[in-house]
């Protein structure tokens, strides 16, 4: 067996435990005793699954798991970051949460200049990636503030611990619906199965972000 084969194995098995967890998680109450174990099962499982398909990127040349692995890296990562401030009562920025800033943000610049390569041969799929840079940019801009502010007098870090790890959601749920549209018995224009995930959870990340921190600031 092949370096890619067993990276490929290793991907579907951890982002089917992750995508299993997560929805779990999504349907189940948040913050008891269950939610924190299948909550961590769903962590660990989709830092495997992104850092798997970054491999496989490589070993490979695929857009779709480049995407979906530093996507989903950075949403678990910063995620159970905004959380580990929460518990330790931290006021100052890990250097390992800058690492992070400065490699999505690189990451950002690189879904830009490819969707501006794809668009200039009108190839539809350079919308997933203006989109995904809009998105990561609106991320970063959130982690940006989140450094300048008085950490522990925020009353939104829950609601930003959930907008990651469901965006991680989202990313997993893309993964399968991507991998699995050729099931499907009629044709719909690829680009909409990489949005449709986002454009049906998003509403969710915004009633539960009111409903587990109310009276959000910045």
């Amino acid at each position: 067996m092949d370096a890619y084969k067993l990276f490929l194995i290793l991907h579907i098995f951890a982002g089917s435990f992750g995508l299993i967890a997560g929805t779990i998680v999504v349907c189940t109450k948040k913050g008891n005793d269950f939610h924190k174990f299948v909550g961590n099962i769903f962590f660990y499982s989709m830092l495997f699954a992104g850092a798997s398909a970054l491999i496989l990127s490589i070993l490979k040349t695929n857009n779709f798991l480049f995407i979906v692995g530093v996507f989903t890296i950075y949403m678990v990562l910063t995620g159970k970051s905004f959380l580990f401030y929460l518990k330790n009562k931290l006021n100052k920025i890990r250097t390992l949460d800058k690492v992070i800033f400065a490699t999505m943000s690189l990451t950002v610049l690189t879904f830009i200049a490819l969707g501006v390569k794809l668009a200039l041969v009108r190839n539809s799929f350079a919308i997933v990636y203006f989109v995904f840079a809009f998105i990561s940019w609106q991320f970063l801009k959130t982690d940006y503030l989140f450094s300048k502010s008085n950490i522990q007098k925020r009353k939104d870090i829950l609601a930003l611990h959930l907008q990651r790890m469901m965006g991680a959601y989202i990313a997993s749920t893309t993964a399968f619906l991507v991998v699995n549209v050729k099931y499907i018995p009629f044709e719909i224009p690829g680009f909409i199965w990489w949005l449709l995930p986002t454009a049906i959870l998003t509403p969710l990340i915004f009633k539960w972000s009111k409903k587990y921190s109310p009276n959000i600031t910045n």
